[in-house]
């Protein structure tokens, strides 16, 4: 249990009322002189927190002309526990001591008398009586200073915990931001896109009406999806991978199952990095959903490759032979594609083709391997 601080008034006014008492036991009400300085030390304590130094100038008479020296003491102490100047304290010190030691008035003082014993035990007691409430101090100053410390470095440490919370909620925002972009946003736009053409391809009316209600669900998807994105993503954070993560194993799977006229060659060598394989299949979903809402009726060739000790995949489309529908878009995509890819150390690229189609060209390091025969599909 730890005990609490009497408040500053009160310790104050217990000082004097201390030192007062001193001044009853030790100095005689006739001697006029004598208990003027007493009592000015007394109540001098009063205005050691806001002027230490002064305090102890003006309790330093009482030492020197009587006994009560409680009150020089206290103001020493004070003086001490707040100052970091230790010439300072040294004299202040040496000049209690003196003051201390030296009989009043200072005519009497005899040379011989300094040679006694009893007069070298005197100075030896009031040396060590000097030293005793600077030492003291300077030990309250030092505990106050590490308590100090101890707090700061509590709070520096707790400042640190809440910034790296922060950051590591700003990972998971931007990571699910993306995740939620490719994964989501990929297949509710191609489920827009069947919808559409059901639409449009049937003859049965109650067929239409379906399909025209998972076309208008599916945009409404896409465009709470899009807000969702803008509200968790955020800039400037290296996001960390949730799984299960595609490889390139699944590049077959994904250009199969688009709903898109696509030829896929590849040529990559085994064992690449998780990250750059994971680069690559989001390029290249990324690529077939935007043909799918851009470029309606197009046909793609993806063309996957290694050379140069690097990987060149490049997604091209023709030209769009129906019109593309309005679906909403958060315009994150290419984006979040040139994020990815310059983590990686790598370019991503876009452009027109002259037959009025797109390309899209992402080229990652890696290091140079034998790479196995291409596989056309």
């Amino acid at each position: 249990m730890t005990l609490r601080r009497p408040p500053a008034p009160l310790l104050d006014a217990a000082l004097v009322a201390t030192s007062l008492a001193d001044v009853w036991g030790n100095v005689d009400v006739e001697e006029h002189a004598a208990m003027a300085c007493a009592l000015l030390a007394a109540f001098a304590l009063a205005l050691r927190r806001r002027l230490p130094l002064t305090t102890f100038v003006l309790t330093l008479p009482t030492a020197m002309v009587t006994d009560a020296v409680f009150a020089t003491l206290a103001a020493l102490y004070t003086l001490s526990s707040l100052s970091r100047h230790r010439v300072l304290l040294a004299g202040c010190a040496l000049a209690y001591a003196i003051t201390n030691f030296l009989p009043w008035p200072w005519s009497s003082l005899k040379a011989a008398d300094l040679a006694q014993t009893h007069s070298l035990v005197h100075l030896t007691y009031t040396l060590a009586t000097s030293v005793a409430p600077v030492f003291l101090g300077q030990l309250v100053q030092a505990r106050r200073e590490l308590s100090l410390r101890l707090a700061e470095i509590s709070d520096a440490r707790e400042h640190k915990r809440l910034l790296t919370a922060q950051s590591i909620l700003a990972k998971e925002r931007a990571q699910l931001a993306r995740e939620m972009h490719d994964v989501v946003s990929h297949q509710v736009s191609l489920i827009a896109v069947q919808a559409g053409a059901l639409q449009v391809g049937s003859q049965d009316a109650e067929t239409k009406k379906a399909a025209a209600t998972i076309r208008r669900l599916s945009v409404q998807t896409l465009d709470e999806l899009r807000h969702m994105v803008s509200v968790l993503r955020a800039s400037d954070s290296r996001p960390t991978e949730l799984t299960p993560q595609p490889s390139l194993a699944d590049l077959q799977r994904l250009v199969g199952g688009s709903g898109i006229e696509a030829e896929l060659e590849t040529d990559l060598p085994e064992g690449l990095p998780p990250p750059v394989q994971r680069a690559v299949y989001r390029t290249v979903q990324e690529a077939l959903t935007n043909v799918r809402k851009h470029a309606p009726g197009a046909t793609v060739r993806v063309c996957i490759h290694h050379r140069d000790g690097a990987i060149h995949a490049t997604v091209t489309n023709t030209a769009p032979t129906q019109p593309a529908l309005p679906l909403p878009s958060a315009q994150h995509g290419l984006a979040g594609l040139r994020q990815r890819a310059e983590l990686l150390g790598g370019t991503i690229s876009a452009q027109s083709t002259t037959d009025g189609g797109y390309s899209l060209h992402l080229k990652l390091p890696v290091e140079d391997r034998h790479a196995p025969a291409p596989i056309e599909t």
